[in-house]
């Protein structure tokens, strides 16, 4: 399959691109269509790289809407988890091509994942055409006696995953308020037998670590580090109440940090991941969203702009994050862990966006600053994934079917 796209402005330049195999194959003034190749003509609008949405339960647009205004812990207690409880494949398939949809409109094209039935997941991902790495969340209620059972589930929920187009697995502990130290010790062997990723919430609200010190003796980040989860294939979701501690051995073990600011602020969990001191220590970090319960938007153009903003407020400082240094995070070239290059040359992914440069958010200016701080993802017009057009002048194919399914999975579910 080859693709070709022909008058997109890169860099100021008028470009062509020429995809073969999912892979850009060509990139340049001169570059041309050929026999059988799919056409598409940018008509000068920016070629730029996809979004990458490094934390999310994309499944959880079923919830958008759905117990809000509420403290994290009452969200998920009285809310979340009861429903949760009765979702079902077909269920979690819907909800995930809806978010697909959502993620397409707004140029995101990989994601990580951490939500129930990962085949689901996977099976929806596949059919949407993006990409992801998925994790089952892993539960045991902090009780070693159900080790075996969390066992079972982590080894059932990566078998369906492996050896997939354009999905990747990955070990997906809750977080260590609900899985016991015996499981989280296994998993960080599994992790290293398996070369599989972890992805784990940590640090999300000062009671949870108040709580780690009292159960433990040692904030988050060092529990993790002596139970052997801390490394090179792990990521911390949130992260927001690390002392300097902690992120002196974050950058030791080589970890990456993912902070969700516009589900933090929803939430309220009292304080602003600490993007600069990661940064000065040299810490991967990427940008999510959370899920659609929790944030309510998948939207990755706009929560660029609250990351940046978030920051330099905190900061005092209006330098503090340029927006060039905001687009390198939310196109993932600031983590490596998260498997995307962001880099539109020959020999990559051709994973890439055309935005409407002609649209009044993008008509003057330069074109980061105002991709981070006016946009959202109204202004992407193509979205293209391993060299497949996923969205063309804003139509992604299917999108009214996927909506009136998931409609009724939610109503199914009492949540519409």
């Amino acid at each position: 399959m080859s693709l070709a796209v022909s008058g997109a402005l890169l860099d100021g330049r008028s470009v062509g691109l020429r995809a073969e195999d999912g892979l850009i194959a060509e990139l340049g003034p001169g570059v041309a269509p050929r026999d059988g190749d799919e056409l598409l003509d940018a008509g000068q609008m920016a070629l730029v790289p996809g979004l990458v949405n490094a934390h999310t339960h994309a499944a959880m647009t079923l919830f958008r809407g759905y117990g809000d205004d509420l403290p994290l812990m009452q969200w998920l207690e009285t809310k979340i988890w009861p429903v949760e409880a009765r979702l079902d494949g077909e269920d979690v398939y819907w909800g995930t091509r809806l978010a697909c949809v959502e993620m397409i409109r707004s140029g995101t094209v990989r994601f990580w994942d951490m939500y129930w039935q990962p085949d689901a997941t996977a099976r929806a991902v596949e059919d949407a055409g993006l990409r992801a790495t998925i994790g089952a969340p892993l539960i045991d209620h902090g009780d070693p006696a159900r080790r075996d059972e969390l066992e079972r589930a982590a080894l059932d929920s990566v078998e369906p995953l492996v050896g997939r187009e354009r999905i990747a697995a990955a070990l997906a502990p809750h977080a260590i308020y609900t899985v016991s130290e015996p499981s989280l010790r296994w998993i960080g062997e599994q992790s290293e037998a398996r070369e599989l990723p972890i992805q784990i919430h940590l640090s999300e609200t000062e009671d949870e670590v108040a709580d780690c010190i009292r159960d433990h003796g040692a904030r988050p980040v060092a529990y993790l580090d002596e139970l052997g989860l801390l490394g090179p294939r792990t990521l911390l979701a949130h992260a927001v109440w690390l002392d300097d501690a902690e992120l002196d051995l974050v950058a030791e073990r080589g970890a990456t940090l993912v902070t969700n600011p516009v589900a933090n602020l929803k939430l309220a969990v009292g304080r602003v991941f600490g993007f600069l001191a990661a940064r000065g220590r040299g810490i991967p970090v990427g940008l999510g969203t959370d899920g659609a319960g929790s944030n309510n938007s998948l939207d990755l153009l706009s929560d660029v702009k609250v990351f940046a903003l978030l920051q330099k407020h905190e900061a005092r400082d209006a330098a503090a994050v340029p927006a060039a240094v905001a687009w390198d995070v939310v196109t993932g070239r600031c983590a490596p862990l998260l498997g995307a290059s962001a880099r539109l040359e020959p020999g990559e992914p051709a994973d890439f966006l055309l935005v409407r440069t002609d649209s009044p958010q993008l008509s003057l200016g330069e074109l980061v600053p105002n991709l981070v701080y006016a946009a959202s993802g109204a202004v992407v017009d193509t979205t293209v994934v391993a060299g497949r057009v996923l969205m063309r002048g804003g139509v992604v194919e299917g999108a009214d079917e996927v909506r009136e399914r998931a409609v009724e999975r939610a109503r199914g579910l009492g949540l519409a």
